[in-house]
């Protein structure tokens, strides 16, 4: 069959069937509709951004709404990574390198490499020679790749929030070695505020967008004076660093409460309390983000999306806004954390905090 490779529709069908076989798990079945596909000469880069990219958005919703696994997740991530690679094999689809140098790589702790990788398949399709260094890169390897080759510009990838600091010490690492950074990802917000905000040379909202971005000439070379770690001004507090430094000791005081409130959670499972125990931990690690970004939507948006993730889970939602409370106690003397946690309190009083069959 012959895709149409300029019609939306033929790459939602490709999609369809492609999904098809990751839901089964069969990764033959997935990596011939590719390759079949570029044989019947669908746009390789149209196969990478418009049939496996949303695919794997599909995937991490499906995880989101508990209808599947982390081993189910992780074994269709695995296969969208092995389509990426009959693309990036296929000959027709790969030319010499006519542009400049780039380096892709992921942030420090960011182990979500597959966005990175579709990014570094597109920009071979359109010439570029492209070092791509994978998931959870140490700044100090990052740098030591820099000097060594000379990369043109550095892209770098991070999907995680709480990745953000990483990111601004790898940023103005990069900068400091004389290259400019492109970043992308969630974790840099649907607008690119975190990234201007960290000082990024360039942001963009995806694949297609970084390749215009890069095509439209060089990034400048950034100055001397480019910005440091500390040129943000509410840092200044320590609020960020001691949240951050207490964050076990906060965990535990608010599972205690938590345990003291609520009888369901006295009486959960070791499985269940080892998954409250990570939720409370991922709130604070978020609620740190916010305090480093100065920005309390940042913790608000991460909040609704928890309670979406727990009322799909069966988890009462409802005990957010205690733990918010108890955490609150414990930073009393910490105005911009307060401020923060009063407003991800009364976000959750807009939103249903209930789950279907589940009370406490």
């Amino acid at each position: 069959m012959t895709v149409d490779a300029a019609a939306p529709a033929a790459f939602e069908l490709l999609a369809e069937r492609v999904w098809e076989a990751v839901v089964r798990g069969d990764e033959a079945a997935a990596t011939a509709v590719v390759r079949r596909a570029l044989e019947d000469g669908v746009d390789a880069e149209g196969v990478l951004l418009d049939v496996i990219a949303p695919i794997q958005g599909r995937v991490g919703a499906q995880w989101a709404a508990d209808r599947i696994g982390v081993a189910q997740e992780h074994a269709a991530t695995a296969i969208s990574e092995r389509a990426v690679a009959v693309v990036a094999q296929y000959p027709a689809a790969r030319t010499g390198p006519v542009r400049g140098r780039v380096a892709v790589a992921c942030v420090d702790g960011e182990w979500h490499g597959l966005p990175a990788r579709l990014l570094a398949e597109v920009l071979r399709l359109r010439g570029w020679q492209v070092d791509y260094l994978g998931a959870q890169v140490p700044t100090s390897h990052l740098v030591a790749h820099i000097h060594r080759t000379g990369p043109d510009v550095v892209a770098l990838s991070s999907s995680i929030a709480t990745r953000l600091p990483a990111a601004h010490a790898t940023i103005t690492a990069c900068q400091g070695a004389g290259t400019p950074v492109l970043v992308g990802g969630a974790a840099f917000g649907r607008d690119g505020r975190y990234a201007r905000l960290l000082g990024a040379d360039a942001w963009a909202p995806d694949g297609r967008g970084a390749a215009r971005a890069l095509a439209a000439g060089p990034l400048p070379r950034p100055q001397p004076d480019h910005q440091a770690i500390d040129d943000l001004p509410h840092l200044a507090d320590q609020e960020y660093t001691l949240v951050t430094r207490s964050r076990p000791h906060l965990v535990r005081t608010v599972f205690t409460g938590l345990e003291s409130s609520f009888a369901a959670v006295r009486d959960y499972s070791e499985v269940q309390r080892e998954r409250t125990a990570e939720d409370l931990s991922h709130m604070v690690e978020f609620l740190a983000a916010a305090l480093y970004t100065d920005d309390e939507d940042l913790f608000g948006e991460f909040l609704h999306w928890t309670a979406g993730v727990l009322a799909a889970r069966g988890v009462p939602a409802r005990t957010l806004p205690p733990a918010l409370e108890l955490l609150g106690r414990e930073l009393r003397d910490f105005p911009r954390a307060a401020a923060i946690l009063r407003s991800g309190a009364a976000r959750l009083t807009r939103i249903p905090l209930t789950s279907a069959g589940t009370s406490v």
